[in-house]
């Protein structure tokens, strides 16, 4: 090998360590900013006709577990999900109550029943008549305060979809941007370490909104799909995805009820978008949220047929009716009734009525025995309506031998599509409880999820750090080497520079 060839090694060898060098410079310069990848540069031998000509510096790359890293952007989606489930059904369970302070639908319930009681020992009592009064209101403006929450949970999951679509339109088109510097970048030969962790933090945004499988081509670029099998745009002069921002109502269902589907390219993809932010608001806002109502208006109606069956109209709508109810689907007529229940304007009026009665009832073999109301002047001690009512209101038969109807639990909602997550028991209070119970172990499972789905991400976070972000004392182990190797390609320089020297004084 000639002397020319090894200064030309060498200085081959200065270059390379000098760009090592930039890149440590880089790596410790962005020491815990987020989204930051450590950088590595790959390095090759030369050679020709099988003789060294020293070393080849590539471009800057990231140093990233690319599988590692789609497994924590999909719990991310999962967590993101959960979030949302969770903060949903928080408000819901806020409003019912807490349990045992008598002031749920189950220890409204009681408190209605004991007031019966008291009014059945002494019918005349004008403080008790009054008290059932007060008690049925109360139990009403449960059922209202809960068919309010559904609403207004179900409206910001509607909301919330509406915004994270735009949301998801805008950063599918940052990556596509992003993407399209990346592929040129490359092209010319430079390193698009930079811009990559730019699309990175971008596809990290875009995993809270939906779950979604990354695959990069060699030249750079960046195909996104669903798990679903969605191929998601990256680049378009329209948004891709749309959906109509509405007002929600007890009657509006998905699909084609007023509740807007989610649309690719005009395609619906609602029920497509699997995990993430937007695909648990749409669960909330088209089967959680509805079957909840559902739930609400069949207690609702229950509770109103139950005193209306032995005389006693004690529950209605605001003008003194109950819904009948056509059966098709099972809630047609009474779908968001839990809204407009009240205590009947004329009980209200007079409070006399709860121990009088309110209409007379036929006899009925298959349902209620015959009633007869107590008459405008009638016996101050009349006990047969409270009696009736504590009888066979509350429990689990509408006469002796005779089993209450019970609530619907198939075929709930407007599209008649909805199952109650429970067999509604016979007894007024205990299907009281049963929904209760049913609605916040909802809650309370959810939040136990997002816990769980929050410590399997911060794991996934932490492997993905551990093996992508920067170590300083592995930066400056690097440095160290460097300057070695630095320090012997130099005195290989001042050797053969010596040694040209003397050639040089040889031939003179």
């Amino acid at each position: 090998m000639s002397l020319d060839a090894s200064l030309s090694i060498a200085a081959s060898g200065l270059a390379n360590i000098n760009r090592h060098l930039a890149v440590v410079s880089q790596n410790v310069a962005n020491v815990g900013t987020p989204g930051y990848a450590r950088q590595v540069l790959p390095q090759s031998s030369v050679a020709a006709g099988g003789q060294g000509m020293g070393v080849r510096t590539a471009v800057a790359q990231r140093q990233v577990d690319l599988n590692l890293q789609q497994a924590a952007l999909g719990q991310a989606s999962t967590a993101a999900g959960l979030d949302a489930q969770s903060l949903a059904l928080g408000g819901i369970d806020a409003a019912h109550g807490a349990t045992g302070a008598g002031t749920d639908l189950a220890g409204l319930v009681g408190q209605l029943e004991n007031g019966f009681t008291a009014l059945a020992a002494d019918p005349s009592s004008q403080p008790n008549q009054a008290g059932v009064v007060a008690a049925a209101d109360a139990l009403a403006r449960q059922v209202r305060g809960l068919d309010g929450a559904y609403r207004s949970a179900r409206q910001g999951a509607q909301d919330a979809v509406v915004g994270d679509v735009a949301t998801l339109n805008a950063t599918l088109a940052q990556i596509g941007g992003l993407s399209t510097q990346i592929v040129q970048v490359r092209a010319l030969g430079q390193s698009s370490a930079d811009l990559e962790n730019q699309r990175d933090a971008a596809r990290g945004e875009l995993a809270k909104l939906i779950d979604v499988r990354a695959l990069e081509t060699p030249a750079g670029d960046m195909l996104l799909a669903t798990a679903s099998g969605l191929s998601l745009p990256t680049r378009f002069t329209t948004p891709p995805f749309a959906v109509a921002a509405v007002t929600l109502d007890a009657n509006s269902a998905y699909p084609g009820a007023g509740a807007p589907a989610v649309t690719l390219n005009g395609t619906d993809v609602t029920t497509r978008l699997g995990a993430g932010r937007i695909g648990a608001n749409l669960v909330l806002r088209d089967q959680t949220l509805p079957t909840f109502q559902g739930e609400l208006d069949e207690f609702a109606i229950t509770l109103s047929r139950r005193f209306e069956a032995q005389g006693l109209r004690l529950f209605s709508d605001p003008g003194g009716s109950v819904p009948n109810g056509s059966g098709t689907p099972v809630q047609d007529g009474y779908v968001g009734y839990a809204g407009v229940i009240t205590v009947n304007p004329a009980v209200a009026t007079d409070a006399a009525l709860t121990r009088d009665g309110t209409h007379a009832v036929p006899d009925d073999p298959a349902g209620a025995s015959a009633f007869t109301p107590n008459p405008p002047g009638g016996p101050a001690g009349f006990a047969t309506m409270a009696q009736r009512v504590l009888a066979y209101s509350f429990g689990g038969q509408v006469r002796d031998g005779v089993a209450q109807p019970l609530a619907a639990r198939v075929g709930l909602g407007p599209g008649g599509m909805l199952t109650a997550s429970y067999a509604p028991p016979a007894a007024l209070g205990a299907l009281a409880t049963a929904l209760v119970t049913a609605q916040t172990r909802a809650s309370s499972e959810a939040a136990a999820a997002t816990d769980s789905a929050r410590a399997l991400q911060s794991a996934l976070d932490d492997k993905v750090s551990a093996r992508s972000a920067v170590s300083v004392d592995q930066e400056m182990t690097v440095m160290l080497q460097l300057q070695s190797a630095y320090a012997a390609n130099a005195r290989v320089i001042s050797a053969v520079q010596t040694m040209l020297d003397q050639t040089l004084q040889m031939l003179r």
